[in-house]
């Protein structure tokens, strides 16, 4: 292996978006840094199965009166 190509692995704090928060070993930042994550498993909603439609430019208002003459459900 080559040496001082491969970057420094050290201890890290990771907190979630509920506040809680846990100790790993990682490259990323320098020892003892916090990183603070903004999507994590108790607010993403492949974990807790709610998802919101987002309406990108009227696309989804677009549709929905296109479609309206065929009886969808909003």
């Amino acid at each position: 292996m080559k040496k001082d190509i491969h970057p420094k692995y050290h201890t890290i704090n990771v907190t979630l978006t509920d506040g809680t928060s846990f100790e790993t070993r990682s490259t990323w930042g320098k020892e003892g840094d916090t990183m603070r994550l903004d999507i994590d498993p108790s607010s993403h909603p492949a974990w807790t199965g709610v998802h919101r439609l987002m309406d990108a430019g009227g696309k989804l208002a677009k549709f929905n009166s296109k479609f309206e003459k065929f009886g969808l459900a909003k």
